[in-house]
C-alpha cells in the first residue's frame, strides 16, 4: 500500500475512531437553533454534514442546562426535543461519512439574566467578567449586546449538582448520536472560571491551591467518561494562554501542565488546546508544547490561525497529533480538499457569524460548485 506523505492526510487512531486525515474542524457558535426551546434543525444538519470531509467535526458549544447558556440562539442538549435535533445532526455527518464530537459547555458567568428567566449566572466566584459582552435577542429579532451580569458564586453542596449535569449531557450527547464529547474548559467558560487563579476566589476545596483549583475540571472530566461509558470518546478543550473573557492565570504553564497531566491520569482520549490568535496575542513557545506533550500521553489538537504549512510543521515536530482549522471551515466546506491540492480558499463573510438563516451558513461553493 502507498505510504501517505502529506501529514495532514495520514490517518489517525483517536480512541475508537479511525480518522482518514488530522485536519478538526473546531467549534464554532453561529446561533442558528431553531426558536422556541434552541434546538438543533436541519438547516444545522445540512451545515455539519457539509464539512464531514474533516477527520473529526466538534459541535458549536452546547449549553448543558437552562443555566449554562449565555449566547441566544446556542443550541442545548438538556431537553428531549433538543436530543432529538442533535439526532438530526450526527445522522446527516455519519450519511457523509464524517465523525463528531458534542461540544459540552457551561458559560458560567459569561451570560446575562435575561437569558436565564431574571437568575443570576453562577460561576467559582461573585467576580463580574467587567467588559465582556454577551448577546441577546432584542424584539425584533436582533442580537443585542449587553455586559455580563454580576455571577453568585456556587456553593460547595451545589457544584456536584452540577458535576451530575454535565454527565447527563454526556448520556444525551451519546442518545443523539454523537461519536464523543468535548468538555469546553477555555475561553473563560465555567471550567476555566475554576482553574484561572484570577477568577477564583474561593476558600472551600475548589479554591486556593493549584490541586483545588482543577478539582472540578477532574470531577467534570470523569463524569463524562462516566457518561459516554468509554475515554475514547472524551476529549478537553484548554486555553493555557488566553485572556478571553477576563480570564488569565498567574502561572499558566505550571497550571496547564498540571491540568494536562491530571487529564491524562484520567485518561480522556485528547486535549485541544486552543492558542490565543487575536493580533498581538501572548506567543505559545514550543519548549511549553513539549512540556505537555511530555505530561499528556494522549492526542493533542492544536487551533489558533494555523495555515496548512504551520500545520504540516506542528505534525512533523511531534508536539501535535491533530490540527484544527477554525474560520477556513466556516467559508469552505470542502476545506480537506482544498488543503490537499492547495486550492485558494473562500473567505467568510463576518456578518453572518452569528445569527440569521442559509446565507453565510450553508451556501458558501465548494471547488466543484465554483467550477460548475
Amino acid at each position: 500500500m502507498h505510504e501517505i506523505q502529506d501529514p495532514l492526510f495520514k490517518p489517525f487512531a483517536l480512541g475508537g475512531l479511525e480518522l482518514p486525515n488530522r485536519i478538526v474542524m473546531p467549534p464554532m457558535t453561529r446561533s442558528r437553533a431553531s426558536q422556541p426551546g434552541d434546538v438543533p434543525n436541519e438547516l444545522m444538519a445540512e451545515y455539519y454534514a457539509q464539512r464531514a470531509s474533516a477527520g473529526l467535526i466538534i459541535s458549536e458549544g452546547t449549553w448543558i442546562s437552562p443555566l449554562g447558556k449565555g449566547y441566544a440562539w446556542t443550541p442545548g442538549i438538556h431537553s428531549p426535543a433538543q436530543v432529538a435535533g442533535w439526532r438530526k445532526v450526527t445522522g446527516a455527518v455519519h450519511a457523509a461519512g464524517g465523525r463528531i464530537f458534542a461540544q459540552l459547555w457551561h458559560v458560567g458567568r459569561l451570560s446575562h439574566t435575561r437569558l436565564l428567566d431574571g437568575r443570576s449566572p453562577v460561576s467559582s466566584s461573585a467576580i463580574q467578567a467587567t467588559g465582556v459582552n454577551v448577546y441577546v435577542a432584542e424584539r425584533d429579532g436582533t442580537p443585542g449586546f449587553v455586559q455580563a451580569s454580576t455571577p453568585r458564586a456556587l456553593a460547595t453542596d451545589e457544584i456536584p449538582r452540577v458535576v451530575d449535569e454535565f454527565r447527563q449531557a454526556a448520556r444525551n450527547a451519546m442518545a443523539a448520536g454523537f461519536d464523543g464529547v468535548e468538555l469546553h474548559a477555555a475561553n473563560g467558560y465555567l471550567v476555566n472560571q475554576f482553574i484561572d487563579s484570577n477568577a477564583n476566589d474561593r476558600t472551600d476545596a475548589y479554591g486556593g491551591s493549584l490541586e483545588n483549583r482543577l478539582r472540578f475540571l477532574g470531577e467534570v472530566a470523569n463524569a463524562l467518561v462516566e457518561g459516554t461509558g468509554d475515554k475514547g470518546r472524551v476529549g478537553i478543550r484548554l486555553a493555557p494562554l488566553t485572556t478571553l473573557n477576563g480570564c488569565s492565570d498567574d502561572h499558566p504553564e505550571i497550571t496547564y501542565i498540571a491540568a494536562a497531566r491530571l487529564l491524562g491520569e484520567i485518561g480522556v482520549a485528547y486535549v485541544h488546546i486552543a492558542e490565543a490568535d487575536w493580533e498581538d496575542a501572548p506567543h505559545m513557545p514550543v519548549e511549553f508544547k513539549q512540556q505537555l506533550r511530555a505530561a499528556f500521553p494522549g492526542a493533542l489538537i492544536y487551533a489558533g490561525k494555523y495555515t496548512a504549512e504551520r500545520a504540516r510543521a506542528a505534525l512533523e515536530a511531534g508536539w501535535a497529533d491533530l490540527i484544527a482549522f477554525g474560520r477556513p471551515f466556516v467559508a469552505n466546506p470542502d476545506l480537506p480538499e482544498r488543503l490537499r491540492i492547495g486550492a485558494p480558499l473562500n473567505a467568510h463573510d463576518r456578518a453572518t457569524l452569528f445569527g440569521g438563516a442559509a446565507h453565510g451558513l450553508t451556501d458558501y461553493p465548494t471547488l466543484a460548485g465554483s467550477a460548475a
